[in-house]
């Protein structure tokens, strides 16, 4: 199944500056096992879904999203899970989503 997202890699394309973005990135995890195919879906301070995007083989995830509150949330046939996270700027913000 393609959703047409861009592949799912745990590093950044090379025409993304870290430093002007702010990029929500991360794995999606049961027990110390990647979570392929999950559904990771991005939900903005209401609670309102925004972007979703199918994790990696290796169970890597990434949005590109303004400052503010998000929900990322992953599903996954294995069950599911959830972190929130407040980036105030640009960068890098790691995520571990552990599905059960």
């Amino acid at each position: 199944m393609s959703c047409g997202a861009p592949p799912q890699t745990a590093t950044l394309p090379a025409n993304i500056d870290a430093g002007k973005e702010v990029v929500l990135t991360g794995v999606v995890r049961i027990g110390d096992q990647p979570a392929s195919g999950a559904f990771v879906r991005l939900l903005d301070s209401t609670g309102e879904f925004t972007a979703e995007v199918v994790a990696s083989e290796g169970g890597d995830f990434r949005f590109f999203a303004a400052p503010g509150t998000w929900t990322v949330r992953a599903l996954h046939r294995s069950g599911n899970g959830q972190t929130e996270v407040t980036p105030d700027g640009p960068g890098i913000h790691q995520l571990e989503i552990s599905v059960a």
